[in-house]
């Protein structure tokens, strides 16, 4: 059987998470746990609602994206089809945010190579003279 309340100490545990992120979703309004005393208690609502917002921030969502989903999810049942479409939509655009950063960091990348191999052509035909003037510094000191 499943607990009924959590400790931020145990839901930080289980999830892997400070606890100080845990009051970062608190402060969000993302959960909102009861107060028994100076401690704060997690009710399954807030655990759900924290698990929601740890898998959006994994997946790499903005706050405002979280928040709408999981309140998305309080109005609605988990299966509704409204629900689903609207997070179907916001992972599509999230999915072609990163693709369009691929590929910006790929032409990033290409151009940086192109730089370095300019670079150390440079840098070698600048040793190539250097050495080649010392060679003939030398060649001009011994033949004299």
């Amino acid at each position: 059987m499943s607990q009924a309340t959590w400790t931020i100490s145990e839901l930080a545990r289980e999830f892997g998470v400070t606890p100080r992120t845990i009051r970062f979703y608190e402060d969000q309004g993302i959960v909102s746990p009861a107060r028994s005393g100076r401690n704060r208690v997690y009710a399954p609502r807030d655990r759900t609602r924290l698990k929601l917002a740890l898998r959006g921030r994994r997946l790499g969502l903005q706050l405002a994206e979280i928040v709408s989903l999981i309140n998305l999810y309080d109005r609605s049942h988990a299966s509704s089809t409204a629900q689903l479409r609207h997070y179907a939509d916001v992972l599509d655009a999230h999915r072609k945010k990163l693709e369009q950063q691929r590929r910006d960091l790929d032409e990033t990348l290409k151009e940086l190579r192109r730089q370095q191999a300019d670079c150390a052509a440079l840098l070698r035909s600048r040793l190539d003279a250097a050495h080649a003037t010392a060679d003939a510094d030398l060649h001009s000191i011994a033949n004299k």
